[in-house]
């Protein structure tokens, strides 16, 4: 009832203090402290001290010995219980092991939430060039190959938004001219093919391809991502593989697919399964 009555005095509901609390974690916060908590949430510390200590009891945080708190097993378990987010990836998962077996590169399977690139799978082994990518993780939409692709098959809205809000610089290489932009996303329309080589991080280069839902709509994108020195060389052997992965997919998705993510609509999976070809 106390946090009822502090949610009525400031405006917030119960479920919603919940939400940011738990949305205080990210990749770049995996650890927060009771304070760190209150800084980012913006809740006073007695309601989050609160909250956070209820989280702990049903499992959905983890209380370290150094009083730090971290998303506990018990959300994960939740999240993989949501049948429709998993067709995309249990659909995708043959073909991108397919496709790494054949380049021995990071394969990405990515969809649109937003204006972002979020990661839903990804396969990688001990030759595969390090990438900051993880599953869950979400990326700007101008500066990678699966981002590109996605973004040449949004709405023009959402590519006049995107333009709108600037394009941040991350390397030299990175596209940050609008015009430019656009005729890249239209090489990709023309050619089912995106290519970007150190846009996001110095030395390492991708080919993205689309996949295609039921109606023909781009559902997905597909990406190997590869050292900058073998990219060049490699890119002739792995353009064609990843068109036929992606083709396959979009195949299979065809037969049965009933629901999921799609350029401009809700987002796809965010399984906390890696899979690792190590």
């Amino acid at each position: 009832m106390t946090a009822l009555r502090d949610a009525r005095k400031t405006g917030r509901t119960v479920s919603s203090r919940v939400f940011a609390l738990l949305d205080a974690f990210s990749q770049e916060r995996p650890a927060l402290r009771l304070v760190e908590l209150t800084a980012v949430t913006g809740l006073p510390v007695s309601t989050v001290h609160r909250i956070a200590a209820e989280l702990v009891e049903l499992g959905a945080l983890k209380k370290g010995r150094d009083g730090t708190y971290r998303i506990g097993l018990r959300m994960w378990e939740l999240g993989s219980l949501c049948p429709q987010p998993r067709t995309l990836r249990d659909v995708s998962l043959p073909f991108i092991h397919d496709l790494y077996e054949a380049t021995a590169e990071n394969v990405h399977l990515a969809v649109l939430d937003g204006d972002e690139v979020l990661y839903v799978e990804r396969v990688w082994g001990p030759r595969s060039v390090g990438v900051a990518s993880r599953v869950g993780g979400r990326q700007p939409l101008h500066v990678t190959g699966v981002g590109k692709v996605l973004l040449a098959y949004a709405p023009h809205e959402l590519r006049q938004a995107v333009l709108a809000a600037g394009l941040k610089r991350y390397t030299p290489h990175t596209i940050v001219m609008p015009g430019l932009l656009m005729r890249a996303l239209q090489e990709i329309r023309e050619t089912g093919i995106a290519r970007c080589a150190e846009e996001l991080a110095l030395g390492t280069a991708s080919v993205a391809a689309p996949i295609h839902g039921p109606d023909g709509r781009v559902v997905a994108a597909l990406s190997v991502v590869s050292h900058t020195v073998t990219h060049a060389r490699s890119l002739a052997a792995v353009e064609p593989a990843l068109r036929l992965a992606a083709k396959s997919i979009s195949r299979e998705l065809a037969k049965g697919y009933t629901g999921g993510p799609e350029v401009g609509g809700p987002p796809g999976t965010v399984t906390p399964i890696r899979s690792a070809a190590r």
